[in-house]
């Protein structure tokens, strides 16, 4: 019987080598795909009973009680003249607080999460995608956001600082230009960012908390 020859030999090794290594990597790119680019959902932030009866309160406080958090609504049909508190056109909420809101008043709970930092707002997305998609049909993008928040002159300041895909930043180009754009000096003149400004006297997010004053 013909014997293989050394050479042959390592010929053969090295091409098993290549083999397990394409191997391995096909089989980490598909969990990495699954596990991370592809998430399913978060995870809802759940708010412990203390939590959920200050939050009531809070909301109770500036007229919001009927907004879910968790505890069964208290209602209040007693008949009583109209009158305006000053302190409820003030609210802050911490981070937890807007997340439990989201989930609980919304579908998004699962699909959605805002981070609060010194003057930014950040959210990650995840959006499912269209089952017709050649190579991602049927998966979840992952997406994500910040926008800097603040107040000039006293007018509030949202300025767009990008959005990412997947990790991936997203060119201003792709983004109309709006990068680091101030939308509300952008777009101000009508519509939405003009009744957003002009009803807001104060607007700070810091570490973990959001604090609003709206104006009479």
């Amino acid at each position: 019987m013909e014997e293989i020859a050394p050479q042959k030999k390592r010929g053969m090794s090295v091409i098993g080598i290549v083999l397990i290594t394409v191997l391995v990597t096909i089989v980490g790119t598909v969990w990495l795909l699954n596990s991370s680019l592809f998430a399913k959902s978060f995870t809802p932030t759940e708010l412990d009973s203390e939590e959920k009866v200050e939050l009531r309160q809070k909301l109770a406080a500036i007229g919001l009680q009927d907004l879910k958090v968790g505890l069964p609504a208290e209602e209040n049909m007693d008949p009583e003249p109209y009158t305006e508190n000053p302190d409820r056109r003030e609210i802050a909420l911490n981070e937890r607080e807007v997340n439990a809101l989201l989930d609980k008043n919304s579908e998004m709970g699962e699909r959605l999460v805002l981070d609060f930092s010194d003057n930014l707002m950040s959210a990650k997305l995840l959006m499912p995608l269209d089952a017709d998609l050649p190579f991602v049909g049927g998966k979840t993008l992952r997406a994500s956001t910040g926008v800097a928040i603040s107040v000039r002159d006293g007018t509030p300041s949202v300025v767009l600082k990008g959005v990412s895909v997947w990790g991936v930043p997203i060119p201003n180009a792709w983004l109309g230009g709006l990068k680091n754009v101030d939308l509300v000096n952008e777009f101000g003149d009508e519509g939405f960012w003009k009744s957003f400004s002009e009803g807001i006297e104060d607007v700070e997010v810091r570490e973990g908390e959001l604090k609003l004053k709206l104006r009479e």
